[in-house]
């Protein structure tokens, strides 16, 4: 087992895509916050502990047509936001005034 000391807001990588951030603490605790795939199962010991739970089951992905569907609503919302920003703005009448005797 690997001992390690951090300080707040440092982190500790596993592999390469999961990281533990030690954000702080009291005398009875601290705070990590864990960075990790959506497949990786992470829970405290005392959970684990815990039989008469139900067991996790992992959350299921959402279908091809679901994906295709969100990517075809995002893409029309950036376009119709493109439209607005390259729409002309309104020109600006500017007057001068010359105080000649």
């Amino acid at each position: 087992m690997l001992k390690l000391s951090l300080k707040p807001g440092e982190y500790i990588d596993i592999g390469e895509n999961i990281r533990v951030v030690f954000s702080g603490g009291s005398a009875n605790n601290i705070h990590l916050l864990v960075d990790a795939p959506r497949e990786y199962n992470i829970v405290r010991s005392n959970s684990m502990k815990q039989k008469d739970k139900k067991e996790y089951y992992r959350e299921q992905t959402i279908s091809e047509e679901a994906k295709r569907e969100i990517a075809g609503i995002l893409m029309r919302e950036k376009h119709a936001a493109s439209e607005i920003t390259e729409r002309p703005a309104a020109k600006k009448a500017i007057y001068t005034v010359s105080h000649r005797r």
